[in-house]
């Protein structure tokens, strides 16, 4: 146990995610990272993408984030996600029917301030599509 890095991942709906893990890469703001005990500590954004948890020396978990930061210690690496779902619960039939509802708002939209959040929650449903 002391070569894991102890692991939370936190959406505002629930804990997902807490256990010590080997590594974890999470889709940073300026770009991936990976985190193993002993990292320097940070504090990251997180772009659009996909977390991988490493253990038993693969990939065991991949969680899709939209949004939030991830703090980074020495022992630890927490991310609070602005959303989070794992890639296996993402339905493309359901996003693609997302994207078309979501167009069809956005062609009728009034005002920009409406346009800018039609048009963000399009560009999480469309990369949610990329990883399901």
């Amino acid at each position: 146990m002391a070569d894991k890095v102890e692991f939370e991942l936190v959406s505002p709906e629930r804990l997902l995610l807490s256990r010590s893990v080997d590594m974890v890469v999470v889709p940073g703001a300026e770009g991936d990272f990976g985190v193993l005990r002993g990292h320097a500590p940070l504090i990251s954004t997180l772009r659009l993408g996909v977390i991988d948890v490493h253990d038993a020396g693969g990939v065991s978990d991949r969680i899709f984030v939209a949004g939030g930061f991830a703090e980074v210690t020495a022992e630890r690496c927490t991310v609070l996600a602005e959303q989070a779902v794992p890639v296996a619960d993402l339905d493309r039939a359901g996003i693609e029917d997302e994207i078309r509802s979501l167009r069809d708002s956005l062609a009728v939209a009034d005002g920009d301030a409406e346009r800018g959040a039609l048009a963000a929650r399009i560009a999480v449903a469309e990369a949610k599509l990329a990883y399901a």
